[in-house]
């Protein structure tokens, strides 16, 4: 049996069937329907191990059926972060990054960020311990913010050609917004230059395009990391 790997979001649900570290396709839910659609994908083939991380709080009704569908349910919570010695206070899908990033880049500081609806950014050090990480707002995010909060901005989504500066609203909008994270990105790349430098993430391969630097792009580092932690989740204890 197949292992299934389970990545619930701010905005969607990814999922991917994996053979040890490799990875089938990639399907991706946007809908409210999170456990059905769950148990859609289970009853094509009862998972061998179902790893599962989630942004959203399941209740335990849903955790017991979970677990009454597959041969072992791991659900990644503050128990799982301690076996691996990360810090318990980050989120599930961040630890499944780290974990990912430790296999990959083994012996490697790493800089990791993630470019969703927050964009996050951590530190490995070259034994794979954390060094702390940062959270602030995704692209996508600040685009709304300015339009929610200010009378008059529109709403704006990311385009692939930004001038340096801004010569009226919206070409100023889409400056400051990309052109800021692209300079705090800058930032943080200056303080371990000699990380290797990791993204992931929705708007990982749009940033990548910007940057000077020499960059892995790991689509589905989160799922790597689920992948990984079916493999040898046992060899923790």
């Amino acid at each position: 049996m197949a292992n299934l790997l389970i990545d619930i979001g701010n905005t969607a649900l990814k999922a991917s069937w994996a053979d040890g570290m490799t990875l089938g396709r990639t399907s991706r839910y946007q809908g409210e329907n999170i456990m059905d659609y769950i148990l859609s994908l289970i009853s094509e083939a009862k998972p061998e191990t179902l790893v599962l991380s989630s942004i959203r709080t399941l209740s335990q009704k849903d955790i017991s059926v979970l677990q009454q569908n597959c041969g072992r349910l791991i659900y990644i919570d503050e128990s799982v972060a301690g076996k691996y010695g990360i810090p318990t206070f980050l989120s599930p899908d961040r630890i499944a990054s780290l974990v990912a990033s430790r296999y990959l880049f083994k012996g490697r500081g790493c800089t990791v960020f993630d470019f969703g609806a927050m964009l996050t950014v951590d530190f490995l050090d070259k034994d794979g311990n954390y060094e702390g990480g940062n959270i602030s707002l995704g692209c996508r995010t600040r685009f709304k913010s300015l339009n929610r909060y200010s009378r008059n901005l529109p709403l704006l989504e990311k385009q692939d050609h930004i001038s340096e500066k801004g010569y009226d609203i919206d070409s100023s909008i889409y400056s400051g917004v990309i052109s800021g994270i692209v300079f705090e990105l800058q930032g943080y790349l200056a303080q371990n230059p000699e990380n290797i430098i990791v993204f992931t993430g929705g708007d990982a391969i749009y940033f990548a395009k910007r940057m000077k630097n020499s960059i892995f792009v790991v689509c589905n580092l989160v799922l790597m990391g689920l992948a990984l932690m079916a493999v040898e989740y046992d060899k923790k204890d």
